[in-house]
């Protein structure tokens, strides 16, 4: 179900006029945009392993999320599922509204974002400066539900990114996530990575990577990190695709309570749990060496990047793992980089901090 369009004639030249437009607008947004950047992580050289953050944070909205929601726009408009004046209503934890509502904004179009009440407060303010409209609930799985009514309610279209953000992305290129990244490394020491490592919020960026390395016929494996409270890798583990959890995913963005449509299982050479204490302690523990601070999700990446660092460098196997730098860690401030928040929420980074710390000083993961 995507929602009930307003009642008007598609055919008209009115209408087809508008759509044309929108399409252009999006279109030149993107031209606008250069890519964004391949950031070598500093690792001793004599480690032999390269490890590259793609820096999904130069969006023009901050995030890895701009590009889902531009796919998601051109999907819904070729479909014919939003036309002039169309509310559009999202279930989001916050990067993926901001960016949808930036490009509602660009359309004329009202914008509604279905949120955990729990969704950082910099993020809502992102929402907000972009246009849009928060519509908190009290429980994750209220979500999919409450996005549906609104949508039925206001004559909209509920934009549903769980479900369609593989389908809406071409895997095989168009300037995907995949063509980009490897186009980056192709005159690195390395260029064929021995591992791309991600997290899956929708699942859309591993399904496009997975498919991508195989439809060019490469010998790179992919790794898809899921943090505490998911339900992604023990539904993976266990061929369980009906699994759902009543929790919500602390690390906003990638988690999910349930196995959502566009998570494609398959693609996925290895999976990797990281408690959300990790995640946290990776992204505190790199901030020094990057000299800027990145979110939750990155963390997540990373743990999962420097596990696979170590067995490298322990197999004696030289190459290059890449790795996604999914936003600023400034949307956090009141969060992840807050020791009362992190007290409140009964976590301890003292072990998880000294394990990453280890690592970075001799490459070997305790």
């Amino acid at each position: 179900m995507t929602g009930v369009v307003p009642a008007v004639d598609r055919s008209s030249e009115t209408n087809r006029t508008w759509v044309c437009e929108a399409v252009r607008i999006i279109e030149a947004d993107a031209n606008r945009s250069a890519d964004t950047h391949l950031i070598p992580f500093p690792l001793p050289p004599e480690w032999h392993v390269e490890l590259y953050l793609k820096d999904e944070s130069t969006h023009p909205t901050g995030s890895l999320k701009h590009r889902l929601a531009r796919s998601l726009f051109l999907y819904a408009l070729c479909n014919g599922w939003i036309v002039e004046g169309t509310p559009v209503i999202e279930a989001s934890s916050g990067s993926t509204a901001v960016s949808e509502a930036y490009f509602a904004r660009m359309l004329g179009l009202p914008f509604i974002a279905v949120m955990p009440r729990t969704t950082s407060a910099e993020k809502v303010e992102l929402i907000e400066h972009q246009g849009g409209r928060c519509h908190f609930v009290d429980e994750p799985s209220q979500l999919y539900k409450e996005s549906h009514r609104l949508a039925v309610e206001l004559d909209g279209h509920f934009m549903d990114q769980f479900t369609h953000a593989e389908r809406a992305t071409d895997w095989r290129g168009n300037n995907n996530i995949a063509e980009s990244i490897f186009s980056q490394m192709a005159l690195e020491p390395h260029p064929e990575p021995e591992w791309v490592v991600v997290g899956a919020g929708t699942g859309g960026t591993s399904a496009t990577i997975g498919r991508y390395v195989r439809y060019r016929q490469l010998r790179t494996r992919l790794a898809v990190v899921d943090p505490e409270h998911s339900v992604f890798f023990t539904a993976w583990r266990d061929d369980d695709p009906e699994l759902t959890s009543c929790h919500g995913s602390r690390i906003e963005g990638i988690g999910r309570p349930r196995v959502e449509p566009s998570f494609i299982g398959e693609v996925i050479d290895r999976m990797i749990k990281v408690p959300d204490a990790c995640s946290l302690a990776a992204i505190r523990a790199v901030a020094p060496v990057l000299g800027r601070r990145v979110g939750g999700s990155t963390g997540t990446n990373l743990w999962g990047a420097f596990q696979l660092v170590a067995q490298m460098r322990a197999a004696g196997r030289p190459g290059s793992i890449v790795t996604l730098l999914c936003d600023d860690g400034d949307r956090y401030a009141h969060t992840y980089f807050s020791d009362e928040w992190l007290a409140a929420q009964g976590l301890d980074l003292t072990a998880p901090c000294a394990v990453v710390e280890s690592f970075l000083a001799t490459g070997v993961w305790a």
